[in-house]
C-alpha cells in the first residue's frame, strides 16, 4: 500500500502581553493558516493554533510535543510558527557569540513571562523560551521535511513612527529561569547528546530543514497596519508572496526584502540545514497541490459570501472597489465586491461558489 504522509502545522501568535501588547501576531497565524489550508493543502485539523492566552511557556512547549514530536513520521511535513516578541539573556558560555561580541542568546517570549520589578536595569531572571530549546525540539522531530517560520527579533526596541517592534528589552543583567535550563538537560538525555554533541552540532547551523527568520540575530522585526490589517512585515510579504508564487526558500526571502523599507534595517534570511538542498526545493517541501490564487472563499450564505484577501499584492488592493470581480480559477464561480475590511471582503455571489473556492482578480 502505498504510504499516506501528515502534513501537521503548529502555529503561534502572541499579542496580549502585560507589559508591551502587539497587535499583529495572532493576525500573523491566521494569515499562516489560510495559506496552509488552502494553498498548500493542510487538513484543518492537523494544524495546532496557540495563540494569546494560550500560549504560556508550558502551553508552547507541550504542543510542540504533542501535536509535532509525538505524530510526526519519516517523510511527513510539519510546520511550526512563531510571531510574537524576542529579547535576550546572558548566556555565560555562548556557543556562537553575538555580532557585538557580547554573551547573549536570543528567546522567544510566552505571554506568562512575568518581568522582575525593576527589569531590566536591576536584572533579575525570566521564563523565555530559549532558541537552544527550539534546536533541540526541532532535533526530536522523526522527519526530515521541516520548516520554522520565526517573526520575532532579538535585541531591545519600542514604537517607532507607524511601526511596532516586537521586541521585549533584554541584557546581560539578565538570566534565564531554572526550569529552562532543566528543559534542555531533559532534551539532551532524550536525545542521548552529551553537552559537547549538542554545542557541536548547534555551530553546524539549523537541527532540521529551513529556518525562515524575519531578521539576523542582531535586528528588529517589525509590525504595522498594511492595507487595514496589522500584521508582521515578515509574515504578510510571505504568505502573499506563496499564495501565488512555486517559492524556493531563496527566492521568498528576497521577495520579502524587496518589500522592507532599508531605514528599517530589517533583514529577512533563510538557513537550510547543513549538507542538504533544501534552498533549492520547494517551500514547506510540499509541491503546490492548488493552483495560485488571489482569494478564497471562507464562507457562503445565500447569495453573499465573504473573502479572504491573502494573495493579493499592495497594488491590487489599491485598485480595489464596490463591483471589483473575482471569479474561480477552474473558470466556475463568480463574486462581486460589495465591502472590504482588512483582508476580508464581503461580496454578491453572481455564479456559484462554495467554501474553498479559489478566486483571482477579474478582467
Amino acid at each position: 500500500a502505498a504510504c499516506t504522509y501528515l502534513n501537521l502545522a503548529r502555529l503561534v501568535g502572541v499579542d496580549t502581553y502585560a507589559d508591551s501588547p502587539l497587535k499583529g501576531c495572532v493576525n500573523d497565524v491566521t494569515l499562516q493558516y489560510y495559506l496552509l489550508v488552502h494553498r498548500f493543502g493542510f487538513s484543518p485539523q492537523d494544524i495546532l493554533v496557540v495563540s494569546d492566552e494560550k500560549a504560556t511557556r508550558q502551553g508552547i512547549l507541550e504542543a510542540f510535543e504533542e501535536h509535532l514530536i509525538a505524530q510526526a513520521k519519516p517523510g511527513d511535513v510539519v510546520v511550526f510558527h512563531y510571531s510574537g516578541h524576542g529579547s535576550r539573556v546572558a548566556d555565560p558560555n555562548p556557543i556562537i557569540p553575538n555580532v557585538d561580541g557580547n554573551g547573549l542568546n536570543g528567546t522567544f517570549v510566552p505571554v506568562d513571562a512575568i518581568l522582575p520589578q525593576g527589569y531590566p536595569e536591576v536584572g533579575g531572571m525570566v521564563s523565555d523560551i530559549m532558541g537552544h530549546t527550539l534546536f533541540l525540539l526541532m532535533s526530536a522531530l522523526q522527519t526530515e521535511n521541516v520548516t520554522a517560520v520565526l517573526d520575532s527579533c532579538f535585541s531591545g526596541g519600542a514604537t517607532r513612527n507607524d511601526y511596532r517592534v516586537r521586541s521585549r528589552s533584554g541584557g546581560n543583567k539578565i538570566q534565564i529561569a531554572p526550569a529552562e535550563k532543566a528543559y534542555q538537560e531533559t532534551w539532551l538525555s532524550r536525545l542521548d547528546w552529551t553537552p559537547e554533541e549538542f554545542v557541536d552540532r548547534y555551530r553546524q547551523g539549523v537541527a532540521k530543514g529551513v529556518v525562515l527568520a524575519a531578521t539576523n540575530r542582531w535586528q528588529l522585526a517589525n509590525e504595522k497596519t498594511i492595507n487595514g490589517f496589522v500584521a508582521g512585515l515578515f509574515t504578510h510579504s510571505l504568505t502573499e508572496y506563496l499564495w501565488r508564487e512555486t517559492a524556493t526558500p531563496e527566492s521568498a526571502i528576497a521577495y520579502t526584502r524587496s518589500l522592507i523599507a532599508p531605514d528599517l534595517k530589517q533583514a529577512p534570511l533563510a538557513e537550510i540545514q547543513a549538507g542538504s538542498h533544501y534552498d533549492t526545493q520547494s517551500l514547506y517541501f510540499l509541491d503546490l497541490p492548488n493552483p495560485w490564487a488571489n482569494a478564497v472563499v471562507t464562507e457562503v450564505e445565500g447569495d453573499r459570501a465573504q473573502l479572504w484577501l491573502g494573495g493579493l499584492d499592495g497594488a491590487s488592493f489599491g485598485k480595489l472597489e464596490e463591483g471589483t470581480t473575482f471569479v474561480g480559477v477552474g473558470g466556475s464561480g463568480k463574486v462581486t465586491m460589495r465591502s472590504r475590511q482588512g483582508l476580508v471582503a464581503e461580496v454578491t455571489v453572481e455564479e456559484a461558489v462554495t467554501e474553498g473556492t479559489l478566486l483571482r482578480l477579474g478582467t
